[in-house]
């Protein structure tokens, strides 16, 4: 006959999406019985015991909440404060102690969580002060007692929260660093793996990107059947009126004794791997706080170096388990594409054999491990869906292992090697060119195969990718694919360092928006073109500070500048002008300069081109300005004027919008009139279908020299920008 129901509870463990099973097992383990699984939490039924025990032994669980009220029909404030005051509090809350209230979910009435937590609490005063007890405080960051409400769907959950701080937070990781993973879901990924059954064998646990070291932390715990909170100094039940401080002792006394038995018996070994002097340095910190620092191995090794300890046996076994970046950010691909490959490459080399998980939000990225997940299990990582993905690493003999330092391919399917191919035919195809002419900077590729619709530039040991946003008709998850495909194929064909490429989407822009920074890492660096040094930045922005379709447009202007007054309007990061002030060797260059732009941020980089080429400010002057209008009111003429409008701008700061189709005209007299007797203006764009104004053939001297103006790596895309000389008609 089973005891008394006095003696038992109605509790609710609260737990990340898709630890719910996991923590049902795990709460049965620890005395309770559960009762019904719901999004992120189980209901179960326990002794007072079993609910201690689960704040102390919980791998999984945030919160133990003993359930005081459970009630339907909550949709009103009015409901939500009648069933509150309907509970006797004196029970829970002593005399005198603070009181927070933590407010989840809504109902057509009650929309914002502070509001519900207000509600809470003045039942609960409302309460008290009918029992006649005094008013409570309210202190939301350390209060007495903390208690949990859950409404949804008008159904009310409302207990006391045995917890207080979330279990998760152990309280041996200080120093947490970048995007850290939560102690709860570094021990599911753990169970997932089956590793605690590995522990019971003996076997290692290898985490080859070890950051601050909590999946090797967790793993030791379990191994030395350590209770994940047995260091905490504070739990909700503290303050709770219904505390039982001796049952309490003595389960902690059983699970420190535990500890103490754990540790030494503790036949399982731990290796951690980082790269980073200060990752290591807080994950040493973290195993001390934890209690375990002598079970857990450090060593500083990047995946390249990955290599089995030497203290492991040859026929030993055991788990790699990694938590590499997933790549939220287009521009971090490269690096991870070349990562998840080496992290392949190197647990093939270092561990045949032997059981690897991986958990990543970009399952495409552990396709590049180059080995066959034979088990998958979804779970959240905060806001993102990722996946832990299971595989065996194939014994020694099964696959040819790559050496040290050399990162095992992913197997590349027709498409890539395709691809692969076509770069080398392009870059065979320039090479004479690029020997002849030296340029450093140029573009390889142009969406040449239509399945891999991207354009591909290098820029001396940078490669600079923008791929082009697919239309609608494409399969996101398919061209996800490719551009990784062509990520992985990029480094290995251009013998280029994955960490030099620099991916970017490139989609139809409005106004300035090629512009706007996208980035603030502030890296760049000089490249040369024809005698000019360049300061070029691959990350920051859509463009790079060189547009390197005009080359030829620029080295023609050179050509032209000897000796000459020259005017560059719409100067971006003013190029062109250091090609016109320094000229040719044999004739020199420009007298002086005017480069005008709205842009602060580009005249501040066009002056540091000019102190890179050493030209003199007070002969090379920039102005900032909207281009019309200083047109309008300058007296100035000029030998040569350079004019390269966008296509289209509606910036802030100008008075308008300018639609260069539309505007050429203005545009064209405005700098004509500027334009000394004999001089030429070089009017250049880049609108695909622009058609000139015939009005502007019968005012001027108008030549396009559009054809002249390409050199082999653009020859292929005629339409990608227009040249024009125009001179004034009695000059000819």
């Amino acid at each position: 006959m089973s005891e008394p129901d006095i003696h038992y509870h109605a509790f609710f463990a609260t737990c990340p999406r898709g630890l719910e099973a996991l923590l049902a097992d795990e709460l049965q383990a620890l005395g309770g019985e559960p009762l019904k699984h719901t999004v992120a939490g189980v209901h179960f039924r326990a002794d007072l015991a079993a609910a201690y025990r689960a704040c102390l032994w919980s791998r999984l669980a945030n919160r133990i909440v003993l359930c005081l009220a459970r009630e339907a029909g909550i949709e009103r404030p009015a409901a939500l404060h009648e069933a509150v005051a309907r509970l006797d509090w004196a029970r829970h809350l002593r005399p005198g102690a603070t009181l927070a209230v933590d407010f989840h979910g809504r109902s057509e009435q009650i929309r914002h969580t502070r509001f519900g937590a207000q509600t809470v609490k003045d039942g609960v005063v409302e309460a008290l002060q009918a029992a006649g007890r005094p008013r409570p405080s309210v202190d939301l960051r350390s209060p007495d007692l903390r208690l949990y409400a859950h409404l949804h769907r008008g159904r009310l959950t409302l207990g006391v929260d045995l917890a207080g701080d979330s279990l998760h937070r152990r309280g041996y990781r200080r120093d947490v660093g970048h995007a850290p993973l939560k102690e709860n879901l570094a021990a599911a990924l753990l169970i997932r793996a089956g590793w605690p059954a590995r522990a019971r064998a003996g076997e290692a646990l290898v985490d080859p990107l070890c950051g601050a070291g909590t999946l090797l932390i967790e793993g030791a715990l379990m191994a030395a059947d350590m209770a994940p909170n047995l260091h905490r100094e504070r739990f909700g039940f503290h303050g709770w009126a219904g505390h039982d401080e001796a049952l309490w002792r003595e389960l902690k006394r059983e699970a420190e004794a535990r500890a103490r038995i754990g540790r030494k018996r503790c036949r399982a070994r731990f290796y951690g791997f980082d790269q980073s002097p200060p990752a290591l340095a807080a994950a040493k910190a973290n195993a001390m706080r934890a209690g375990i620092p002598a079970l857990i191995d450090f060593q500083g090794a990047s995946l390249g170096q990955l290599r089995r300890p030497s203290a492991l046996e040859e026929t030993a076994r055991g788990l790699v388990i990694a938590n590499p970046p997933y790549g939220e950010r287009l521009g971090e691909l490269p690096e991870l594409v070349s990562l998840y490959a080496e992290l392949g490459a190197g647990v093939c080399r270092a561990f045949p054999g032997w059981r690897l998980a991986v958990f990543t939000a970009n399952p495409d990225l552990g396709h590049r491990i180059g080995l066959r997940a034979d088990r998958q299990y979804a779970l959240n990582n905060g806001p993102l869906e990722a996946k832990l993905l299971l595989m065996d690493v194939p014994a020694a003999g099964e696959g040819q292992a790559p050496a040290e330092g050399e990162a095992k391919a992913a197997p590349r399917g027709d498409g890539a090697r395709m691809f692969a191919n076509r770069l080398a035919k392009n870059r065979k195809r320039l090479g004479k060119w690029l020997r002849r002419s030296g340029e450093a900077c140029y573009r390889l590729y142009d969406a040449d195969m239509p399945e891999y619709a991207m354009a591909i530039d290098v820029y001396g040991d940078h490669v600079h990718v923008q791929e082009y946003a697919p239309p609608r008709s494409v399969n996101p998850a398919q061209a996800q694919k490719r551009l990784f495909d062509a990520l992985a194929v990029i480094p290995e064909a251009l013998d280029v360092d994955p960490a030099h490429v620099v991916v970017k989407r490139r989609e139809r822009q409005s106004g300035r928006a090629q512009y706007r920074k996208q980035g603030d890492r502030g890296e760049r660096f000089v490249v040369h073109e024809g005698r000019a040094r360049l300061w070029v930045n691959l990350h920051d922005y859509l463009d790079t500070g060189l547009f390197l379709d005009h080359r030829p447009v620029r080295r023609m202007l050179g050509e032209m500048a000897a000796g000459k007054r020259v005017l560059n309007l719409f100067c971006y990061t003013a190029a062109a002008t250091v090609q016109a002030a320094l000229g040719t060797e044999a004739a020199g260059g420009a007298s002086d300069s005017v480069s005008v732009d709205l842009s602060n941020t580009y005249l501040e980089w066009a002056r540091d081109n000019f102190a890179l080429n050493k030209l003199d400010p007070a002969r090379h002057r920039v102005v900032r300005d909207d281009c019309l209008r200083w047109l309008e009111t300058a007296r100035a003429e000029f030998d040569l004027i350079f004019l390269d409008p966008p296509t289209f701008s509606n910036s802030k700061k100008m008075a308008g919008t300018l639609d260069v189709q539309r505007d050429q005209a203005r545009l064209v007299d405005l700098a004509m009139a500027r334009l000394a007797p004999g001089g030429t203006l070089v009017f250049s764009n880049n609108q695909r279908r622009f058609r000139l104004d015939a009005a502007l053939a019968e005012r001027y001297a108008v030549k396009d020299v559009s054809a002249q103006t390409f050199d082999p790596d653009f020859n292929r895309r005629p339409d990608i920008h227009h040249v024009f000389l125009i001179r004034h008609r009695e000059a000819e």
